[in-house]
């Protein structure tokens, strides 16, 4: 998506030629075998390790940090390498996704009419906000100190990763139809309650 917007608004001649049907094809297929090798590899990994500590978890969603709880000290080197491997896909991604932002934004500002700049944001800006839930949520869930970690801190951060931007995802897409927008502001402003 975010390269889709790079094109469209930094290089809209050479849409056609940039972003056909195989291009499309090609960055599809990479993004899926990429997080397939990695949720295999990920899985593989954790049948693969020994339980000292019991095979319960407190948690409804089976996060990896909460099986390496579980698992003997010396089989966590295994999975630290994979979540190394896993992060630099992610840490490549989110790079690639400032950079491609950071050109379109340059582009934009440059537009010299309102009217064309707000166009353009609001193409931009909808994907931006479910990104930005997206990576906030997922570095929140990943990064935090283990000091502050509680079951149902975790359980909350799971939920808030796994289920909120997939669910906003079309519900802020479908912000720019203005039947909608009405409907939501409406709804919002309470004004539904007077009829």
């Amino acid at each position: 998506m975010c390269y889709d917007r790079y094109v469209s608004i930094c290089k809209p001649l050479h849409y056609g030629t940039l972003l056909g049907s195989r291009a499309c094809a090609h960055m599809a297929a990479a993004a899926w075998a990429s997080a397939f090798l990695n949720a295999l590899l990920h899985t593989a990994n954790t049948f693969s390790l020994p339980l000292c500590h019991g095979n319960r978890l407190g948690q409804f969603f089976c996060e990896i940090p909460h099986i390496l709880k579980l698992s003997c000290s010396h089989s966590k080197l295994r999975e630290l390498g994979l979540t190394v491997l896993s992060a630099s896909l992610y840490i490549s991604s989110f790079v690639f996704i400032v950079f491609s932002y950071g050109q379109i934004f340059r582009a934009v500002l440059r537009i010299p009419s309102e009217q064309g700049r707000h166009k353009a944001f609001s193409t931009c800006l909808p994907h931006l906000a479910v990104l930005s839930l997206f990576f906030s949520t997922g570095f929140v869930t990943y990064l935090k100190p283990h000091s502050i970690s509680s079951p149902s801190l975790d359980l909350s951060l799971s939920v808030l990763y796994s289920v909120v931007p997939p669910a906003l995802n079309p519900l802020i897409y479908s912000l720019r139809n203005q039947e909608l927008k009405a409907a939501v502001w409406t709804l919002i402003t309470g004004r539904f309650l007077k009829h």
